[in-house]
């Protein structure tokens, strides 16, 4: 029994998918750390709270299960949003605002002043 080329399923490469995962983890993991530090404000003082509650009942092991449960959802909604993206094919590359990962690290700007719509076609 042979197959024509329509019957054919493409799988991706394995190794693709491996890269784009841990791309997409390591980008969300330092989003997260910069980009939501508001909101890691947030979570901590929801986190203490909560510590603190559960110091009464529980002294010891109330804040252990407080910072393990925080620190679990956090690593958790990373690698669902990692694995999401990676799913849906869209690879760290065919992203615009990763310049890194495309290889343009250092692309060439021109200086602009607050001057220039005056000043730059003057000729010296």
């Amino acid at each position: 029994m042979t197959l024509s080329q329509s019957q054919v399923i493409a799988q991706p490469d394995l190794g693709l998918t491996l890269k784009s995962f841990a791309l997409w983890t390591g980008i969300l993991t330092v989003c997260l750390l910069i980009i939501g530090f508001p909101v890691g404000i947030l979570i901590v003082t929801i986190g203490w709270l909560l510590a603190m509650s559960l110091h009464a009942i529980m002294p010891g092991l109330g804040i252990l299960l407080v910072v393990g449960s925080l620190i679990a959802v956090q690593i958790l909604g990373v690698m669902v949003a990692a694995a999401t993206l990676t799913y849906k094919g869209i690879h760290p590359k065919d992203v615009s605002w990763l310049p890194w990962v495309q290889g343009r690290a250092n692309p060439q700007h021109e200086a602009s002043y607050a001057a220039c719509p005056l000043t730059c076609d003057v000729k010296q």
